[in-house]
């Protein structure tokens, strides 16, 4: 089954200081719930650019962390209105693991939108841990990032 978790939410700043904080790969680990046991244990450049190959490790129970990849795909950024950028799972929890991250300009500042598309692993077992913890666990992470994102930009 393929699931789809859409967030949007306003921020009250420019486009400049919005991209340069999203785009900068080591600011996941500040924005990311600490209960996750987030590291960064690959990132080679410091600014977002295609083909970047990110590694993280993270805590999906107690004693239990996983490696995670990410690639890089698509990059967005030349335009003052609208930019986005795509990363996509190499290696990780997921079957399949989409998200993109869309920035557009307007007279609020910027609207700021997350589209993940992901599949659960291990077909009606992964469906089951999707229902019990996984939806929520995500709903709860992009929560937390919500908030993290609207002190940090207040």
């Amino acid at each position: 089954m393929i699931h789809q978790l859409i967030r949007q939410q306003q921020i009250p700043t420019d486009m400049k200081a919005v991209w340069d904080f999203f785009a900068t790969p080591r600011n996941l680990e500040r924005m990311t719930p600490e209960g996750l046991g987030f590291e960064i244990t690959h990132c080679t450049a410091e600014d977002m650019h295609v083909g970047q190959m990110i590694g993280y490790k993270i805590q999906l129970a107690p004693m239990v962390k996983v490696n995670w990849l990410t690639e890089i795909t698509h990059v967005q950024d030349n335009s003052e209105s609208q930019r986005f950028f795509v990363d996509e799972q190499r290696i990780g929890p997921y079957k399949i693991w989409h998200h993109i991250h869309r920035f557009e300009s307007n007279e609020d500042g910027v609207l700021m939108t997350d589209e993940v598309t992901y599949v659960m692993p291990f077909g009606p077992i992964g469906a089951i841990a999707h229902a019990l913890k996984v939806k929520q666990q995500l709903e709860d992470i992009f929560d937390q990032r919500a908030a993290f994102t609207k002190e940090f930009f207040s």
